[in-house]
């Protein structure tokens, strides 16, 4: 029986903790995500790479419900450009995963190869491949239970538990495909194709392999600028991911007008998103803000997220490079 708010503070962070064991130990584990899809494009699909053409450098930033014990942040950079005598592009994507305030960490490296293909004048596709090393490791020490409270001091006890864990790496490998045209585009991505084991203790714990759909158009509207080009277009989008017995569907309206661009997405079940981005020449910077509607409502504090981005200066192609025509947050 809980006898004060004390020992009820402490118990729920144990359990916290608890919970966070078993996810990163003996569950399947559900890759972080980041919902400035676009503003992250070797994240949602391999088959990105080198879609600016010039050089481009990509960073992002997610702290996921910042007000529950044992937040979830993640951090990514990547690197790639589109490279002619390769007839592709290029990239290197590296991301950090910690939950638990560093309690269960996972850090991933890529390399990843895009093959572009003209089908017509009007339309492009784009096949991308992406090897990868993870390392998953948890720091015990950071871990409480329940045989460690005193129901008056709080944690003062060791705890008879016999320390596992440690850390755990292995090679993991995906693939995408982008078909596009100057107006719209669809994509298609499979990450995890041979399903590594990530068990941190004796046996076999699978990471599911997670498959993504995802489609939309940027439409311009309004008058034109000096240069032919419409000073405003509505970018709708449909995103579909499903990964072992998690689903989402994302749907989503982005809005650009000059250096501005706002959007909003519903991923059903779970958030509203709010976003706001803003271009300044070849920067490129967004925030955007998760409204939690499921039944942890507003105890989580939502999510947050900033996306960076910087665009180099390249030689001009003397053939036409068609851009995908999709948002960049």
């Amino acid at each position: 029986m809980i006898t004060s708010m004390k020992e009820w503070t402490v118990r729920r962070a144990a359990l916290g903790c608890a919970l966070i064991v078993i996810a990163g130990i003996s569950a399947s584990a559900q890759d972080p995500q980041f919902t400035q899809f676009y503003a992250n494009p070797l994240y949602l699909n391999p088959a990105f790479a080198g879609t600016a053409r010039c050089p481009r450098v990509v960073m992002n930033y997610r702290n996921q419900w910042p007000a529950l014990t044992g937040t979830f942040v993640t951090t990514s950079a990547s690197y790639d450009q589109h490279v002619d005598g390769l007839n592709g592009g290029l990239g290197l994507l590296v991301t950090h995963d910690q939950a638990g305030k560093g309690t269960l960490n996972t850090t991933t490296v890529s390399g990843i190869y895009s093959y572009q293909q003209a089908i017509s004048r009007k339309f492009s596709v784009k096949v991308g491949f992406q090897a990868t090393y993870f390392q998953k490791s948890l720091d015990w020490s950071k871990l409480t239970f329940g045989d460690q409270i005193d129901p008056r001091r709080g944690f003062i006890y060791q705890t008879n538990d016999v320390p596992r864990g440690g850390s755990v790496g292995n090679a993991d490998f995906s693939a995408g495909v982008l078909g596009y045209s100057d107006v719209f585009f669809v994509g298609f991505a499979a990450h995890h194709l041979t399903e590594p084991n990530e068990s941190l203790i004796v046996g076999t714990s699978k990471l599911p392999m997670k498959l993504t759909g995802h489609a939309g158009a940027a439409i311009p509207i309004g008058m034109k600028g000096k240069y032919g080009e419409a000073r405003t277009r509505i970018s709708p989008n449909v995103l579909y991911q499903q990964q072992a017995a998690f689903r989402q569907l994302n749907l989503g309206l982005y809005v650009d007008h000059g250096p501005i661009t706002a959007g909003v997405w519903y991923r059903t079940r779970d958030a509203f998103i709010a976003l706001i981005g803003f271009q300044a020449d070849k920067f490129k910077f967004g925030y955007s803000y998760d409204v939690t509607t499921s039944k942890l409502t507003t105890a989580t504090a939502g999510s947050h997220e900033i996306s960076m981005q910087l665009q180099f200066n390249c030689k001009p192609k003397k053939r036409r490079f068609r851009v995908v025509a999709c948002p960049t947050f």
